[in-house]
């Protein structure tokens, strides 16, 4: 793992937003980075499953970069993603548009911190919980917060956006 903090950890520190970072270890032929994590955390934390959130990146139908952050365990409704953000639809983006654009790897990529900043809707089951679990910035290590923080630190809309 490499050194330092990376952008995500700098935004909430600057902040002064109340964080702890947990590292895993990462296992580079995982398939789903989401469930390495939870499997990871959910042993070492004891947390639920829901309360670890993951980073998408969507394409609106302008095609403007926008994320969509959800529990690690729901599926994204495109759909209802693109509604909370104003837009008709929305595709997943293109890796390595979404890597550029955020400053991430894929498996790796936060909401916070950013290089460019997107427009972000957070399923609203984030609201249920005191403390949740988002991608710090690099596979294997994620950031715990208030989820008021990780709403106001995105600009994030909270909206339901996962499918039934």
């Amino acid at each position: 793992m490499a050194a330092g903090p990376t952008p995500a950890i700098r935004t909430v520190t600057q902040a002064e937003v109340a964080h702890r970072v947990h590292a895993y270890k990462h296992d580079p032929r995982a398939d789903s980075y989401g469930t390495e994590a939870v499997e990871a955390l959910r042993t070492q934390l004891g947390v639920a499953a829901e309360q670890i959130f993951k980073t998408l990146v969507i394409e609106l139908a302008t095609g403007s970069l926008a994320v969509a952050v959800l529990p690690v365990p729901n599926t994204l409704s495109l759909k209802a993603a693109a509604a909370a953000l104003g837009a008709p639809k929305a595709t997943m983006a293109d890796r390595t548009r979404a890597e550029k654009s955020t400053g991430y790897v894929l498996g790796g990529i936060s909401p916070l911190g950013q290089r460019k900043p997107l427009p972000t809707v957070i399923d609203d089951s984030v609201l249920s919980w005191d403390r949740v679990l988002c991608s710090a910035g690099r596979r294997g290590l994620e950031i715990e917060l208030a989820p008021a923080d990780l709403i106001r630190l995105t600009a994030a809309v909270t909206a339901p956006v996962t499918s039934a």
